[in-house]
Formats: structure tokens, sequence, C-alpha cells
């Protein structure tokens, strides 16, 4: 399951950015709902919010040590609840595609826009809706940290 989700993602999250840059100039905005939702191209060079802007290295950086993270509990990854696997997954993908974009762009592609939140993509849907489960499965997860 984890190995499905993760390509599975990154492809999407690819395959939704490349259409975005090869059909929208950067800037455009197409009114799916009015006032609403737009699907909005930009180039964002930070983070959340645009926080830390053009600190691409540093934003590499920590894709890779969240890489290195997951290498280390591998094992514990791919044998937890669904709740590890997926949410480990999606924030995985999520890192591998935003890096992508830093890596090539400079930035990252987003597009969705809800004008009442800052616009963003499929890699950072993964990476919210990952993080959530990964809490999630920590908080209810009956073995004993020590």
């Amino acid at each position: 399951m984890f190995y499905f989700i993760l390509i599975f993602w990154i492809l999407l999250d690819q395959l939704t950015k490349y259409y975005v840059m090869n059909h929208f100039m950067l800037g455009e905005s197409l009114t799916v709902i009015p006032n609403v939702f737009h699907l909005t191209f930009i180039i964002n060079r930070g983070a959340a919010f645009g926080m830390l802007a053009n600190q691409r290295w540093f934003f590499l950086l920590v894709a890779v040590i969240l890489l290195g993270i997951c290498a280390y509990y591998w094992k514990r990854l791919l044998k937890g609840p669904w709740t590890l696997q997926v949410g480990s997954a999606l924030l995985v993908a999520g890192a591998i595609g935003n890096g992508i974009d830093r890596y090539l762009l400079h930035g990252v592609v987003d597009f969705f826009d809800f004008r009442i939140w800052p616009i963003f993509n499929v890699a950072d849907i993964g990476i919210c809706v990952g993080v959530a489960l990964v809490i999630y499965h920590l908080f209810t997860s009956k073995e004993e940290n020590e």
C-alpha cells in the first residue's frame, strides 16, 4: 500500500503541474466556481503562505532529512497500521513532488485557488493529509513510547 500511494501521489502531483504549466500562462486564472474556486498558476518561491521565500536549498535539505527519517524507520512504517502507512506515503510523496519543483524550477507550481486561502497544489494536499494521519496515529497508538 505504501509504495502504491507514494508513486500514485507523485505522478498525480507532477502530471497536474505539467498540465497547468503547459496550458496556463504564469499568473493566469480560470474561474471554476465564481468567487469560490479558481485555477491560478503561480510559482511559489517560499513555503506555506510564501514564508521563507527564495530559500530553495533549505527546503531541499528539509526534504532530504525527511526522506532520511523515513528510511531509518522504514520497516516500522511498512508494518504499521494504515494510518501510518498512508500518512507517511502522502507526506513523503508531497515532499518529493515539491522537491522536484524546487530543484528544477527554483519554486513550486501552485494552482488550486480558493481565494480565502493561499494557492496550493496536489503535493501540499498530500503533506497536510499525511501529517494529519501520522499525528492521528501517534495519538491513538496503544504502544508504549519510551
